[in-house]
């Protein structure tokens, strides 16, 4: 069937003007966009198929989107390892040096591609999206659906085989402090008992200290914190976010106040970041990449471990 582009996108899209990235685009307009030759020149299509939705580069050479090129999410730097902490965003040099690798200019729309299988696939260009943002690339748009939703609408058109490789781009990164938030400043915001919502995107195992993340050292959450774990705000059937509608009602609970999104490695919480911040426009939100594997391996820093409480058990069950 084909893949119909959600609400959220067309409201987004409504509200820009023709030259203006959205952050979701649908198969239909990059479709458009491959027919007219764009994606040559001013549009790059990055698939960052991954270990996450069972994919790799063979997967790619397989079937993909005409003029797309590969960047695996998982192995190729989108993430870096620093003082043995997993999921951190990469320095400004690096993170310059991989997309200007992939031939990405200042002005070049980058599109990327999830596989479109399920929600933790998703948090794959919902990270690497916030990252682009980050280091000052604002022109910057997710498919929706992914790969999959691609196939669905033209099933026809695929290509397979490798990529050309594009010429070195000239993209410059420019850091953007908006958006990043570092162990000591969340310390410091629980420190201070600011009242900037903890928005916490694992699932309640994790975040009532019934498990943990391989890399963390202990289990728990941070102090304060809001569950409200990534997968609600994805349709499993349809491999897509939500309806806005759906969403404003499942972040009712952040109101208008600052928000830090974190999880495990900072990947889960770029899903949240991404329906806060950019589909519900609540732009005083910050992605907190170290997450629970940073904050617990900083044995001086506070734990909540409790259970829920019979509210929290009435509300679930409801």
């Amino acid at each position: 069937m084909k893949f119909i582009y959600t609400t959220i996108a067309v409201l987004l899209l409504g509200a820009s003007n023709l030259m203006a990235s959205t952050p979701l685009v649908s198969s239909d307009w990059l479709y458009e966009k491959i027919n007219s030759g764009d994606t040559i020149d001013n549009t790059l299509i990055i698939d960052l198929r991954n270990s996450i939705g069972n994919g790799n580069y063979e997967v790619y050479t397989e079937g993909h989107i005409p003029t797309s090129i590969h960047s695996d999410y998982s192995k190729d730097g989108w993430r870096v390892a620093r003082d043995g902490i997993v999921g951190l965003v990469p320095t400004g040099d690096q993170f310059q040096t991989l997309v200007q690798n992939l031939g990405v200019n200042n002005n070049t729309h980058v599109v990327v591609v999830p596989a479109g299988v399920s929600s933790s696939d998703f948090g794959s260009s919902a990270r690497v999206y916030w990252t682009f943002k980050v280091f000052g690339h604002e022109n910057v748009s997710i498919l929706d659906g992914g790969f999959a939703g691609w196939v669905s609408t033209y099933p026809g058109n695929v290509e397979t085989g490798s990529f050309e490789k594009r010429e070195i781009g000239n993209f410059k990164a420019e850091y953007n402090p908006k958006l990043y938030i570092s162990t000591e400043e969340v310390a410091e915001l629980i420190r201070s008992k600011s009242d900037t919502n903890l928005l916490d995107g694992r699932n309640e195992e994790q975040f009532y200290a019934k498990a943990k993340h391989g890399k963390a050292l202990a289990a728990g959450r941070l102090p304060g914190s809001i569950l409200i774990s990534q997968a609600n705000s994805y349709l499993d059937d349809q491999n897509a976010l939500k309806p806005i509608a759906e969403l404003k009602k499942i972040y009712s609970s952040l109101g208008e106040k600052d928000t830090v999104s974190y999880c495990n490695t900072g990947h889960w919480a770029a899903t949240n970041w991404f329906v806060v911040s950019e589909v519900l426009g609540k732009k005083n939100t910050r992605l907190y990449d170290g997450s629970m594997v940073e904050w617990s391996n900083n044995t001086s820093l506070p734990l909540e471990t409790s259970g829920p409480s019979n509210l929290d058990k009435l509300k679930s069950y409801l």
